[in-house]
């Protein structure tokens, strides 16, 4: 098959920066509200289970149907978003999101069927704008600036999560579940509407059968071995490593110390690290960059590592604060090296690639690390999770264009 590439349509950089670029702006605005907007949900539903108008299965079903639309809606959006605007989809993608969302509202604590299908919509427009966001803003942004402008991005979505649960905490105090549900919709509102067009267009080309389009974007992503190798990575460590955050730390907090601070303490100092992380890699650009990228991702490991033993809290925090630093030293360069190296008329396709693999496996080894606790023992399950978050991503770098995150294989037509 042959590979056909775009013409080169590569933005402007612009003077006086990302900051002063107001397409920029507006697409930091969208991509920030819709990253609030799906953060904020299962916070806002779980305050719902504890006033008593929603139940813990409820919450469960609910979330487990949101995270079923995004995971349908991912491969759908980056095939949409490769054959048309990428700003179209963002706007129907989020505007879906935005009027399904009222109709939680009118299900709650009356017809779960109804919440249901709102909760699958809203998973599939927040599941359909990530590989869109992904390649507008490979088209908005110039690629000197795109490092700074994915730092700029995730820092804003880093805050929200660190700043967001005592807003929302406290805001509960003087208003009802609902309200702070429809301010959900009025972010996806925003994350609709605000993104400007690209500047630059997918070249025209004649439109094939979604799965042939499908099999484009697969075998464009196999012509990166070091995106198949980093992605294979990525998700080792999310399903391990991201797991035992989730269901392991939680244990540790209240066998080892007693308490729940630790488990509040670990995950408050991950995103600050996280938050250090952009800043760090905002500037810094190593000749090795694919390498850096994949120790930051192998700093994982330290997680598990903290949690085997009563080491102390002090520790557990200072390796989450590390592991933060190391996500964020992986994140920027991989989606900028995925933006730069891609052929820019399938980068949403190979980007919905990305997102469906990495999170759309983690809910197995979220359902798995228990019952592998139960049979082998927590310390064995945790050594495990480590040594994985620490082999994958050596053996990525091993892959050709891991050094770096650049190269492609030649296509013979």
């Amino acid at each position: 098959m042959s590979s056909t590439t775009a013409p080169n349509t590569e933005p402007t950089a612009r003077r006086g920066g990302l900051l002063r670029d107001p397409d920029f702006l507006r697409l930091w605005s969208a991509t920030t509200a819709s990253g609030l907007a799906t953060w904020a949900l299962p916070f806002i539903l779980g305050l719902a289970v504890l006033d008593g108008t929603l139940t813990a299965i409820d919450l469960g079903l609910v979330l487990a149907l949101r995270t079923a639309g995004f995971l349908v809606a991912v491969p759908a959006g980056g095939l949409l978003a490769d054959r048309h605007s990428r700003r179209a989809v963002v706007l129907w993608s989020g505007l879906a999101a935005a009027l399904a969302t009222p109709l939680l509202v009118v299900g709650l604590g009356g017809s779960t069927a109804l919440m249901a299908v709102a909760a699958t919509v809203v998973g599939a427009g927040q599941g359909a704008c990530r590989p869109a966001f992904q390649a507008l803003t490979a088209e908005v942004v110039a690629e000197p600036d795109r490092q700074r402008a994915n730092a700029a991005l995730t820092f804003s979505t880093r805050v929200s999560t660190l700043l967001a649960p005592g807003l929302t905490a406290l805001l509960a105090l003087v208003t009802g579940t609902w309200v702070l549900i429809l301010g959900t919709a009025a972010l996806w509102l925003i994350a609709a509407l605000a993104p400007a067009p690209g500047s630059a267009a997918v070249a025209p080309r004649s439109r094939a059968p979604f799965h042939t389009e499908f099999l484009d974007g697969l075998a464009e992503a196999r012509r990166h071995p070091w995106f198949l190798a980093g992605l294979g990575a990525l998700t080792v460590v999310i399903a391990t490593g991201y797991s035992a955050t989730g269901v392991l730390l939680p244990l540790a907090s209240r066998d080892h110390y007693g308490t729940e601070a630790v488990l509040a303490g670990a995950l408050t100092a991950y995103t600050a690290g996280a938050l250090l992380g952009a800043v760090i890699v905002s500037r810094w650009r190593p000749r090795a960059q694919g390498w850096a990228a994949l120790a930051g991702l192998g700093l994982y490991a330290l997680a598990p590592l903290s949690l085997i033993a009563p080491v102390g809290p002090i520790v557990v925090l200072v390796a989450y604060a590390l592991v933060g630093v190391g996500i964020e030293l992986f994140n920027v360069p991989w989606f900028t090296s995925v933006q730069r190296e891609v052929a820019p008329d399938k980068l949403a396709r190979v980007s919905s690639l990305d997102f469906l693999l990495s999170y759309g496996l983690a809910p197995v080894g979220l359902a798995l690390i228990a019952p592998a606790a139960a049979a082998w023992g927590t310390g064995p399950v945790l050594v495990g999770c480590a040594l994985a978050c620490v082999i994958a991503p050596a053996l990525a770098a091993l892959a050709p264009g891991g050094r770096t995150f650049t190269g492609a294989r030649a296509t013979v037509g």
